[in-house]
């Protein structure tokens, strides 16, 4: 049985024996308000339509190998619409429940030559017969043989050692297709053979690459590639309301780690409480207005200006400790990934970021004023399907990198409302009470998660930054604040003396120094993709 089979063939599927049941939020999703590509199932990428499928006839499970040694499932898209043909198959590792997708594609005309082909011949990239790993009969993976002019963008997974047919998969006109990256390791059978899932090389909010959904072998030549939207970014994007609906739906909760005295406010607060803009050469700050109105716009961070709050006494400690009543979520809204998904931004500011603690073994050193300083910009950012609404997966900012979780691995609260735990004085994002390490696990800086302190919730109150697609009639007007491009925050270095000295060379090196943050629009993920590592 071949992985893409079409629907006639899907009463040959097997029977498979593993332990994945699939995942659904935990509430049902609210009817979204009317619009025009929103949710609508499908979307038209110029010379293809495309849909996402999310149901899965299973092929083969390997029950070990690849990461943790969990093992994967390999499945074919089933139910597919009529007209649409499959373009690769699904994977994912055993261990978590089934919420996986792909894409299945139409050829709509337009082009000078068709823009799908079946391919005309594969190769056989590998196949468990013979191997010694545990598992579920035997699969092969065959990489399609694209007519000239065309490139393959997924596999196909048999579990039969015959060749499959050419009308399992569709290969894509090479001009509509864009290059692609590894994802993360999906699986390997430990002696070569190796699997990932894939993602455009080029990504943000202007990029035209779409992820299929798919993996690759990285013993695939040619590599496989991504499609290309040769259409609109945004004629599937969210309007007013239904971005007002997914904020309802899907605002998340941030847990305060319940020893941590410093909490997050609203930038009107931090202005209205002492905040004050310095010049470089200039002894004597100013007050900043409530709505940054004041502060230096456009522009680079050259050093010239930061945001400083009063040197000492009460008023000092009561703009560090923030307002959580006063908090504000800050919200930005992009097309991702060729306008196939919809990436909310939902920062928040914190007046202060504590001091830091390191752990050298079992002992943990508080480090006096290293990691302190003012105004703490941290963000999570939800990535919704724009065919159907659906949230796939959040990102989770964390100093200077951070993790995207699939929602199948998330915490929820009062209903589809996904948690982030802010970490003890440092306010990094994670999706589980514990302690992460920044460093190595046995010396590092203590990053401390808990849950039991003051909670934020982001939808209650909420200020929408940026949705460009919306156009000049019903695109938010900006704070004047946001586009203060400056530091919000002195610069400081940090002495390496006493215990701290002693255990410098087990540290990452930006905990010596700290320079003032920088607010949204300077953060790469502003226009870009988020930055991690898969």
């Amino acid at each position: 049985m071949a992985c893409c089979g079409r629907k006639t063939r899907e009463k040959d599927a097997p029977s498979l024996s593993i332990d994945m049941a699939s995942f659904e939020l935990p509430s049902p999703l609210p009817p979204w308000p009317p619009g025009e590509g929103f949710a609508v199932g499908k979307m038209n990428l110029g010379e293809i339509e495309v849909c996402e499928v999310t149901s899965f006839a299973e092929v083969w499970v390997a029950h070990e190998g690849g990461p943790g040694n969990l093992g994967a499932a390999f499945f074919s898209p089933s139910s597919i619409p009529p007209g649409f043909f499959p373009l690769g198959c699904y994977a994912q590792r055993r261990g978590a429940p089934l919420f996986g997708w792909v894409l299945v594609g139409k050829d709509v005309g337009g082009g000078a030559a068709a823009a799908l082909q079946p391919p005309v011949d594969y190769t056989l990239l590998w196949s468990s017969a013979g191997s010694k790993l545990k598992r579920h009969g035997d699969g092969f993976f065959w990489l399609p043989v694209a007519p000239e002019g065309y490139s393959a963008v997924g596999l196909v997974v048999t579990s039969s050692p015959e060749k499959p047919s050419p009308e399992e998969i569709r290969c894509v006109r090479s001009e509509l297709t864009e290059r692609c990256e590894a994802d993360g390791e999906l699986w390997s059978d430990g002696k070569g053979f190796n699997l990932s899932r894939q993602r455009p090389t080029e990504r943000g909010s202007r990029a035209t690459g779409v992820a299929v959904g798919t993996f690759t072998a990285a013993a695939a030549p040619p590599p496989l590639l991504c499609l290309k939207n040769s259409s609109s970014l945004t004629s599937t994007m969210p309007n007013k309301a239904q971005i007002e609906a997914l904020v309802k739906t899907y605002s998340p909760w941030i847990f305060c780690h319940p020893k941590d005295p410093y909490f997050p406010s609203s930038v009107a607060w931090f202005f209205t409480n002492g905040a004050t803009l310095h010049k470089k050469g200039d002894p004597i700050p100013i007050a900043v207005d409530p709505s940054g109105g004041n502060l230096p716009q456009g522009g680079a961070n050259d050093g010239e200006y930061w945001l400083d709050v009063p040197a000492g006494g009460a008023a000092r400690d009561r703009i560090l400790k923030g307002d959580l009543p006063s908090s504000e979520a800050y919200l930005q809204v992009k097309p991702m990934l060729g306008g196939t998904f919809t990436d909310v931004a939902v920062w928040v500011f914190f007046p202060f970021n504590g001091p830091a603690r390191a752990k050298l073994g079992f002992l943990t050193i508080p480090l006096g004023a290293t990691g302190r300083h003012i105004g703490d910009w941290e963000h999570l950012t939800l990535r919704i399907s724009n065919f159907s609404g659906k949230l796939r997966r959040v990102y989770f900012s964390q100093h200077s990198a951070g993790e995207w979780v699939e929602a199948s691995k998330l915490e929820f609260h009062n209903g589809n409302k996904p948690i982030a735990y802010a970490s003890l004085h440092g306010h990094a994002m994670y999706p589980a009470a514990g302690l992460y390490m920044q460093g190595s696990a046995a010396a590092g800086i203590r990053n401390d998660a808990a849950g039991g302190g003051p909670a934020m919730d982001t939808g209650e109150r909420w200020n929408l930054l940026a949705a460009p697609h919306l156009g000049d009639a019903a695109a938010p007007s900006p704070p004047p604040w946001l586009d203060y491009r400056r530091q919000w925050g002195p610069k400081l270095t940090y002495w390496t003396a006493g215990v701290l000295q002693k255990v410098a060379g087990f540290l990452p090196s930006e905990v010596f120094g700290e320079e003032g943050p920088t607010g949204p629009k300077e953060k790469s993920s502003w226009e870009g993709d988020e930055k991690y590592t898969p």
